[in-house]
């Protein structure tokens, strides 16, 4: 298993093929369709997005409320495919890799491949167990959706696998 920590350079995202596991540790944020939708709109009126996306690191997740004394509540992936009309232009605009579960469309590999990023596979269904990986978890924006808000996570050797890599090379068929 690879230790990564974030952000990634382009050379760290080109050392890693698809198939490759990975221990992720630094500063993620939660992003799910309808807050995808927001920053998209924001990017096309000529609006700053309330996160910079610039080598961000996005998990396609909405987590649920943590019970007293957690950091967070369970926190598992939910299916990318959700994100893949607005994925391509948050990549273009710096968004380095993503982390959801699922197949990407052909428009989202080749925004990852012409932009050097990574798709990183979480495991569905394991949303307890992906919480223990989170240190931090604080509200950052679009507060109204609930738990499909942007929240900005501390995470540390969150275990993940390299779905597509930077070449076009995917573990998905």
């Amino acid at each position: 298993m690879k230790k990564l920590t974030l952000p990634l350079s382009d050379k760290d995202i080109a050392a890693l093929k698809a198939g490759d596991t990975v221990a992720v540790s630094g500063v993620i944020y939660t992003a799910r369709d309808a807050a995808h939708k927001r920053i998209c709109n924001a990017l096309e009126s000529g609006e700053k997005p309330p996160i910079e996306l610039e080598n961000a690191v996005i998990y396609y997740c909405g987590p649920t409320p943590a019970r007293k004394g957690e950091v967070i509540g369970s926190c598992g992936p939910t299916t990318s495919a959700r994100m893949d009309d607005y994925a391509p232009a948050l990549i273009a605009h710096g968004a380095k890799v993503m982390i959801g579960k699922g197949k990407r469309s052909a428009a989202v590999r080749e925004a990852i491949k012409k932009h050097c990023g990574l798709y990183l596979a979480a495991i569905g269904g394991a949303g307890a167990l992906m919480k223990s990986y989170v240190k931090k978890c604080e509200l950052v924006a679009y507060g109204d959706l609930g738990c499909e808000a942007i929240y900005k996570l501390e995470v540390e050797d969150m275990e993940l696998i390299v779905a597509s890599d930077c070449r076009g090379n995917s573990i998905l068929r």
